[in-house]
């Protein structure tokens, strides 16, 4: 491995790091843990635990515990799938859908990717985005 992909597999790690960090510490402020804080960042709309479990990165049986925690905290629910009688959707309640927006306001104070303009984030976002669609 060249020189110059370590240096930049190892600054992708060390930015991955200070985004955990970031997100555990946001986190604790609600009273939820990284998993928790992740999937309510996931929860764009309504989608299947499959569908959240890719957007978590996990297996969909982690995605579930984290989805059953959050569900018995009252944020989120569990509706029939209007096309698939086989899967259900996760929808936020109200109550998730205004810990989803407090979580957003908070994760985005003093974010890692801060320093960055919202020009540069958008360069990164395609760079990142064009590597991990070339490794797919």
């Amino acid at each position: 491995m060249p020189a110059a992909e370590r240096e930049i597999c190892g600054l992708v790690n060390g930015l991955a790091s200070q985004i955990g960090a970031h997100v555990r510490e946001r986190a604790v402020k609600l009273g939820l843990t990284a998993a928790q804080a992740t999937a309510l960042r996931e929860l764009t709309g309504p989608m299947t635990m499959s569908e959240l479990a890719d957007r978590m990165d996990c297996e969909p049986s982690n995605a579930t515990v984290v989805v059953d925690r959050l569900e018995s905290r009252g944020v989120l629910e569990r509706r029939p799938h209007p096309t698939d009688r086989r899967a259900k959707q996760l929808i936020l309640t109200p109550d998730g859908a205004d810990l989803r927006k407090r979580l957003l306001e908070l994760l985005s104070e003093e974010s890692p990717l801060a320093a960055l303009t919202p020009e540069e984030q958008g360069v990164l976002h395609d760079l990142l985005q064009r590597a991990i669609v070339r490794r797919a």
